[in-house]
């Protein structure tokens, strides 16, 4: 891919900034500190990382501007992109490259504008994902609490709990012969 001239490279980078700014795994990363306290300017660097990518390589298929923006994002943002999305975001730049190129600025100026009204919209919110052995530690919690409620239903105050002797019994101790000393757990 040849050189762009000045303009267009300037139009280029802008492009690659709406495009990034509106890439939510990227959004996702910045917001929540994947990148340490520098994620913003992470990743405002890496939109000129991209576009110097371009200009310093020519004729770039999509797939390996897919495999640039993954190496960036997974050694920049400690992130695995996997959400389907990495082809997408190398496909609009590469198409954004090629208008550039072919010197339709009025197309890329109406994508960067597309993009900007997309990102105005609203940022995407991270939620949290639980793990399986979380969501096994939640239900255990429910299933405690409606142990406490049946509790409850039968008469029993969950604030008040009934007595407990002062000195609980003894267990009788276990006769081992054998020279194996029996251990229990206390009640």
């Amino acid at each position: 891919m040849a050189a762009l001239v000045a303009s267009t490279r300037e139009l280029f980078t802008e492009g690659v900034r709406a495009v990034l700014e509106t890439w939510p795994v990227l959004q996702i990363a910045v917001d929540n500190g994947f990148g340490g306290v520098y994620s913003q300017q992470k990743a405002d660097w890496m939109v000129d990382a991209v576009q110097q990518y371009f200009h310093d390589n020519s004729d770039l298929q999509q797939y390996e501007v897919e495999d640039f923006l993954s190496e960036l994002m997974n050694n920049e943002f400690d992130t695995m992109v996997d959400d389907g999305s990495l082809p997408e975001v190398a496909l609009q730049v590469c198409q954004m490259f090629k208008q550039c190129q072919q010197g339709k600025v009025e197309e890329v100026k109406g994508q960067i504008s597309q993009l900007a009204r997309k990102k105005s919209a609203g940022r995407v919110k991270a939620t949290a994902v639980k793990s399986p052995a979380e969501e096994e530690e939640d239900e255990s919690d429910e299933d405690d609490t409606e142990a406490m409620e049946c509790d409850g239903a039968a008469g029993v105050s969950p604030n008040h709990a009934p007595p407990r002797p002062a000195n609980p019994p003894a267990p009788p101790p276990d006769e081992a012969d054998d020279g194996w000393t029996v251990v229990r757990k206390k009640k």
